[in-house]
């Protein structure tokens, strides 16, 4: 028998057990009901920049020619996901775009691997399944009245053409509960009772559609 596959999750979230590292471990839960090897990635245990503008991934004849030369924690990250059968990235959504540590691994993992051709063609050797995961503390009116999905497209955009040329299944959970105790803190937009209802009713499902995205790419 051949080896198993290896799928990741990535956790983009400064709470390393929250809302959005909750529904990661769910997809990874189904991936390795699937029969895939799985490994969580928390980015908030690694010190790590985003780009620096080097150029060094896109200099010819350069041995850093499609991938990232910054040398630190996230290197050993990006190569694993180069080479993955199944990459799974998840962030909460911040003022309407991704977290910032997120976002320096995207800037580092997708500018590395795509060329400035006419069709942005991918570097990496193979495709691999990709999907994100958004966790929010909006609920689903508000996403949508602010535009949350168009606002966060281009990195599916983007994501998709460099890892499979497809368009990367996005589970987008809103309404989160956010606080041990709403009580402890100034928060009187929310309403709790709301909050609670979310969390008991809706949380499952989105925990079900993100094992349900791990499964399927373990069965790709």
């Amino acid at each position: 028998m051949g080896s198993s596959k290896k799928i990741y999750a990535v956790n983009g979230s400064p709470r390393r057990c929250g809302n959005t590292a909750e529904l990661l471990n769910s997809a990874l839960a189904g991936a390795a009901d699937g029969g895939a090897e799985t490994e969580f990635i928390q980015l908030s245990e690694l010190r790590y920049s985003g780009c620096i503008s080097c150029f060094c991934c896109k200099r010819k004849n350069s041995p850093f020619y499609g991938k990232c030369a910054v040398m630190d924690d996230l290197t050993a990250v990006l190569e694993k996901l180069q080479t993955a059968d199944g990459v799974i990235l998840g962030t909460p959504v911040y003022f309407g775009s991704e977290s910032g540590i997120f976002r320096n691994l995207i800037e580092r993992l997708f500018f590395a691997n795509f060329r400035y051709d006419q069709n942005h063609s991918s570097l990496l050797k193979k495709q691999i399944p990709l999907a994100f995961i958004y966790t929010m503390n909006v609920n689903t009116a508000d996403a949508a009245k602010y535009r949350y999905a168009d606002r966060l497209h281009m990195l599916q955009a983007f994501g998709g053409r460099i890892f499979n040329f497809a368009e990367p299944p996005v589970l987008f959970a809103c309404n989160t509960w956010q606080f041990d105790d709403y009580d402890k803190y100034d928060a009187e937009l929310f309403d709790v009772a709301d909050k609670k209802r979310s969390r008991a009713e809706e949380f499952p499902v989105y925990r079900q559609q993100a094992y349900q995205i791990g499964r399927d790419f373990a069965g790709m």
